[in-house]
């Protein structure tokens, strides 16, 4: 469902990411994990689109996303990890309005944004304008919106920020069930531990590089531990003193 041949992505002298190679398959939770400024955020805006690789290429379900950018994006479901709400739109509003990006707004559209604002408990807020909203709201109502089309894909970047214990358990609970019907999940996270919980594989990167890919059991193997868990792991491999704590410092997330 995702394949990134030699992505390369460069601000000025900096190398942010390094001759990325690397496949998703269909049905897959895909964990990618790193340190600060590794250029986890980096890679999935470019898998994602938002952001254009300086070199390689990004396949999403056999389209190259250079040349037919649109009709890759069509499948894709994307959940940044800082995102942009109107808030002087009600919550229904705003589904309406993303339906209407990806062309679904007509038909079964109000069954639809009526069953997942049920689902992510926004059903009481669906006539409040997004301003009224918590935190955990707004995450949950984009998490929504990237539903709507019923993607293949979903790239979601730290999908557990701002959501209490009940959300993240949904969220969970949500991610396995559309794996199991086939859809893929691309996820950065820097919770080891859902990572470890969630996650077929996992992919570490840094310094721009993927340094280990495989499952936790693989990982362990490469990092030459018998036992232990995932931060253990990430720990050996990246030579890191503490667990990451996000993808760069405060204002540069994303950045090289």
């Amino acid at each position: 469902m995702i394949k990134l041949v030699g992505l390369t992505k460069s601000y000025g002298k900096t190398l942010a990411v390094d001759h990325l190679d690397l496949s998703v398959a269909r049905g897959e939770i895909f964990g990618f994990i790193g340190p600060n400024g590794a250029g986890k955020t980096t890679t999935i805006r470019m898998a994602a689109g938002v952001l254009g690789p300086t070199a390689g290429q990004v396949f999403i379900d056999g389209i190259p996303m250079a040349d037919r950018p649109e009709e890759a994006k069509r499948v894709i479901g994307f959940i940044p990890d800082r995102p942009f709400l109107y808030e002087k739109l009600t919550g229904m509003e705003f589904l309406r309005f993303v339906a209407d990006l990806y062309g679904c707004g007509d038909g079964d559209f109000r069954q639809r944004a009526e069953g997942l604002l049920i689902r992510f408990s926004l059903y009481d807020w669906a006539d409040h304008l997004i301003e009224a909203y918590s935190h955990g709201m707004r995450q949950r109502l984009v998490i929504a919106s990237a539903l709507l089309h019923e993607p293949k894909l979903i790239i979601v970047d730290e999908p557990m920020v701002g959501l209490d214990p009940a959300g993240i358990r949904m969220v969970k609970d949500l991610m396995r069930g559309l794996a199991g019907r086939g859809t893929t999940i691309f996820m950065s996270t820097h919770t080891l531990q859902i990572a470890e919980d969630l996650c077929d594989r996992i992919g570490i990167i840094h310094r721009g590089r993927l340094i280990a890919l495989g499952t936790t059991g693989d990982l362990k193997g490469t990092a030459l531990l018998q036992e232990g868990d995932l931060e253990e792991v990430f720990l050996r491999l990246t030579g890191e003193a503490e667990p990451p704590a996000g993808d760069g410092p405060p204002g540069q997330r994303g950045g090289p």
